[in-house]
């Protein structure tokens, strides 16, 4: 049975569009994967980690899958290997980082994965594209919009792109 997933896709290293447009492709090759909606991309300021990092470009899309959670993750970390994703420093400069939001309305805390994530409600980075993606979506009850507008991050969105064509 298939279920909606959102993702939060974001990279401040290299190529960093390209680098976002080229892991919604390999997404898309995944035969129990399906794309359904790509939010614009934002420019963001980086939140947390080490000072003097490069702005972010971030967006959100929306999947269906038959993948469970685990296996699901463990996609989006090879995915985040082939690009050459390095953990070296916690919240710090990356290539490429691909969260699970959410996956329906499973609600879960295990050590590799917490669900919906513990920290969407409150980053604008997330919230915004998401917004803009889906107006009227909701995360733990609570509008999107509204969460992105009080989010403490919300002066660090710069700019926004329009959403890319993807999977065809």
């Amino acid at each position: 049975m298939s279920v909606e997933v959102l993702l939060a896709l974001g990279s401040n290293l290299g190529e960093k569009k390209e680098t976002l447009m080229r892991a919604i492709g390999d997404l898309c090759t995944h035969p129990k994967i399906e794309v359904k909606n790509v939010s614009p991309v934002a420019v963001t300021a980086p939140v947390g980690g080490p000072a003097g990092q490069p702005d972010f470009v971030n967006l959100v899309l929306r999947i269906e899958t038959t993948l469970s959670p685990f296996d699901l993750l463990r996609f989006t970390q090879t995915i985040e290997d082939k690009h050459h994703r390095t953990r070296e420093v916690h919240w710090g400069p990356r290539t490429l980082d691909i969260d699970i939001i959410q996956y329906a309305s499973l609600e879960m805390d295990e050590p590799d994965l917490t669900l919906p994530h513990p920290r969407a409600a409150e980053r604008a980075f997330v919230l915004e594209p998401w917004a803009r993606m889906e107006p009227e979506a909701e995360l733990a009850g609570s509008s999107v919009r509204n969460l992105a507008e009080i989010a403490d991050d919300a002066d660090g969105i710069r700019e926004f792109f329009p959403a890319p064509v993807v999977c065809g």
